[in-house]
């Protein structure tokens, strides 16, 4: 990196990235107890999650454009207070209304924290050294959801809202680490007689429209496997909440090593298209694996096969899209939270709906999606690592 203190604050942001999802991992284990707990069906689980990601569809355009305008750390540093009322309201939550407001809450925090997140990395980072960098802030996540839900696990022994309130204390502490320590980074020096670029006009440049089309298709496959997949190994294979726990915690912890040690060589042999290629063939052949497995440990390989192929398809996008959004980071990183969330609604909802019908449904249309998307690539081009100039 440029210099010590620009270090700093990278690792100050990854590590903020980092008590989020921890948070969010903690809670996992506990969702299908809380399920049975709360009488709730599985369309409603699939319309709770749908919710976080109406409310993140509907503010990440906007939150983006406010961090090219306004700066980086004044979206984060609201995104996790914001993020940390919402944990608190899931945990107190005797009413869905309560959960429904709890998760629009929540996804209008991450619709103000990640496009930042992910705008600040590129600001203080170079062409060469963002593959790295992207790979870091996806070792932060990974980090989150192995250690989150092995915690989660034992905490949701003690009282299955235990989770929640946890959460929420660290989204306080991811608070106070961003409006301590965490400074404004410089940002390239926009030419003044050069106009900005509508969201619209960003999206439509045609570097970045092929790969904002893949974003909205993969994001609902993406969405329909991880939104269900604790109840579906709980109705499936018998999967106990330690059970679920130690699966996703194995599944982080390869995804981490992939993403901190193995991400930016892979980038550089394959490049970002050849990598998300690779990763959409492995995951719809290892869906289908898990919806056909026999065995415990077929399960276990086919889940670990599957999170670690879409630990790696979201870096890899995101530091396309990075490497070609010029100074418009934090637009083009809400436009790739917004299509996201788009995915986000769509996938649980449907989800949710034939889980309540057939509990395998769901993992065939997973299948169908990835095959899809891995199809599409075919033909999209790997562009030259540079920023592009039209933006």
């Amino acid at each position: 990196m440029k210099n010590k203190q620009t270090m700093n604050m990278l690792l100050i942001v990854i590590a903020n990235l980092f008590v989020v999802f921890l948070g969010i991992g903690l809670v996992i284990p506990v969702m299908p107890t809380f399920m049975h707990e709360m009488n709730l069906s599985g369309q409603t689980m699939g319309y709770l999650v749908a919710a976080f990601a109406v409310a993140q569809l509907i503010c990440s355009p906007i939150a983006g454009r406010l961090s090219d305008l306004f700066g980086r750390k004044k979206m984060i540093v609201i995104g996790m207070l914001v993020y940390s009322v919402s944990e608190f309201l899931y945990g107190i939550g005797q009413d869905v209304s309560i959960l429904y407001v709890s998760r629009l809450l929540g996804g209008l925090g991450a619709a103000l924290i990640m496009p930042s997140v992910m705008a600040f990395v590129a600001d203080v980072t170079t062409i060469q050294e963002r593959p790295k960098a992207m790979g870091w802030v996806s070792g932060a996540i990974s980090g989150g959801f192995i250690i989150g839900p092995g915690i989660g696990g034992f905490l949701g022994d003690i009282s299955t809202r235990l989770p929640f309130f946890v959460a929420s204390l660290l989204g306080i502490i991811g608070f106070v680490f961003a409006w301590v320590l965490l400074k404004e980074p410089p940002r390239p020096q926009i030419v003044e007689n050069k106009p900005k670029r509508s969201m619209k006009e960003v999206m439509l440049t045609p570097v970045l429209a092929f790969p904002f089309l893949i974003i909205l298709i993969n994001a609902f496959g993406l969405a329909a496997f991880e939104s269900i997949y604790s109840i579906y190994v709980d109705l499936n294979y018998g999967f106990s909440v330690r059970d679920i726990a130690v699966v996703i915690t194995v599944s982080g912890v390869l995804a981490l090593i992939a993403q901190l040690v193995f991400f930016d060589g892979m980038v550089k042999r394959v490049g970002e298209v050849g990598l998300i290629r690779i990763c959409l063939l492995l995951s719809a052949i290892f869906v289908a694996g898990l919806v056909f497995a026999t065995g415990y440990w077929t399960v276990l390989i086919s889940t670990f096969v599957v999170f670690l192929a879409f630990d790696l398809i979201r870096p890899a996008i995101t530091t396309f899209l990075s490497k070609n959004a010029g100074e418009n980071q934090g637009t083009v990183s809400g436009i790739n939270s917004a299509l996201t969330s788009v995915g986000n609604i769509i996938g649980p909802i449907l989800s949710g709906t034939l889980l309540d019908m057939d509990s395998h449904y769901p993992y065939f249309v997973v299948v169908v999606i990835l095959a899809v998307s891995f199809a599409m690539t075919l033909f999209w081009k790997q562009q030259p690592n540079k920023l592009i100039n039209e933006l």
